[in-house]
């Protein structure tokens, strides 16, 4: 009879791990501050599309397929810092990225939200961010309440490629 093996391999936290001693080696000590300082690498970035002062990506370490990350070009923490231009954007773009995502992976409901401060979970808590989480009838799943970890069904790159495709035909990205 097979042993059991309680052990369950999550080898993305490592890279999660791995990127935080990264980001304090950049020039900014700001993976947001990076990402809009570099829009040659959007793709490797996973940047899906940029508007004036505010751009959208995917989280690389999402909680569920398609986590999009929305958040200002210029490093500000305090969203009533932001300009009401800037705040407007962001706003706006979030809700974009919702329906990016409804018409993409065909969710039926969203977690939007920001986590201001370290304490209510910013893993940033220095550049304000939004995020947005796809959510599906019975989704839920023992993983996360057993294991702490989470199940994403699909890979971040075919998940990109697909989220690209659809801002293209909405128009919010050449």
């Amino acid at each position: 009879m097979a042993e059991f093996n309680p052990n369950l391999w999550a080898p993305w936290r490592m890279e999660y791990i791995r990127s935080l001693d990264a980001d304090a080696r950049s020039d900014t000590g700001c993976f947001l501050c990076d990402y809009a300082a570099a829009p040659a690498e959007d793709t490797a970035h996973h940047v899906i599309w940029r508007g004036e002062r505010v751009f959208v990506m995917m989280n690389r370490f999402p909680y569920t397929n398609g986590h999009l990350l929305i958040a200002p070009l210029r490093h500000c923490a305090d969203p009533l810092a932001l300009e009401s231009d800037e705040l407007n954007e962001l706003t706006r773009l979030t809700y974009l990225g919702v329906e990016l995502l409804r018409r993409t992976l065909h969710a039926e409901g969203f977690n939007v939200g920001a986590n201001l401060g370290r304490c209510a979970g910013a893993g940033l808590p220095d550049h304000l961010h939004h995020h947005v989480v796809a959510r599906w009838t019975g989704d839920t799943n023992y993983m996360a309440v057993l294991g702490g970890t989470r199940v994403i069904p699909d890979g971040l790159d075919a998940t990109y490629a697909q989220l690209i495709a659809e801002a293209q035909k909405m128009g919010l990205r050449d």
